[in-house]
């Protein structure tokens, strides 16, 4: 629950230092600029505080590895929900405002996750977590989008190390494998999601892994 509350932390302030001009850029999600990833940055936030506030009294069914979907098919960003997400961040106007509802909704998102008992269930997309397995599933959110959010804008710090690792080992857990100890943990999740291709050394190294990647989580 720390590591959910230090990545969160360090999203929202990566988000507070941009300069204006880079909510224009592309993201690290495709067929997303920066501002659109921001807008889904609330949206997630307020999914935070929601699933906080639904209890459950059933049984747990999924943990915070078995939370992922995967696929294999990259998302193109024309499906109805990123649409939305497009049409949302381009009506803010000026970053200024998405800015403040970002540090709005995710300051009381991150208040709530520190005030939560972590033995408690939640009810989540038909899913009953424990709600500390639920902010460790947030864990992976958090840097996965703080690497998009700094893709293509590297004057911004990007994820906490221990952020990075945490996801790295997720990440293998979802896979079932271990990605080679040579790989640092950022290549490691860049190219496990399919967010940037394996080089070639990468893809030798991986040996029988390469095949089974991109891991599309959802």
């Amino acid at each position: 629950m720390d590591l959910f509350s230090r990545t969160w932390a360090a999203l929202r302030s990566a988000v507070e230092s941009l300069p204006d001009a880079e909510f224009a850029k592309p993201s690290g999600c495709r067929g997303w600029l920066v501002r659109d990833l921001v807008c889904h940055l609330v949206i997630d936030a307020q999914d935070v505080l929601i699933t906080l506030a639904t209890p459950a009294t059933s049984p747990v069914t999924h943990d915070a590895i078995t939370y992922w979907a995967v696929s294999d098919a990259p998302p193109t960003g024309e499906d109805p929900l990123s649409a939305l997400i497009v049409r949302l961040a381009a009506a803010y106007e000026d970053p200024a405002l998405l800015k403040f509802h970002l540090d709005d909704v995710g300051s009381a998102a991150g208040r709530a996750a520190v005030l939560a008992d972590p033995g408690t269930r939640v009810s989540t997309q038909d899913m009953v977590l424990t709600t500390g397995d639920y902010l460790a599933a947030y864990v992976l959110e958090w840097t996965l989008h703080h690497l998009d959010l700094v893709a293509h804008v590297p004057s911004i710090a990007g994820p906490p190390s221990e952020g990075l690792a945490r996801t790295r080992a997720m990440v293998e857990r979802i896979a079932g494998a271990e990605f080679p100890a040579s790989f640092p943990d950022e290549d490691v999740l860049l190219v496990a999601t399919g967010r940037r291709a394996p080089t070639e050394a990468e893809t030798a190294a991986l040996g029988e892994l390469a095949a089974r990647l991109p891991l599309v989580l959802g």
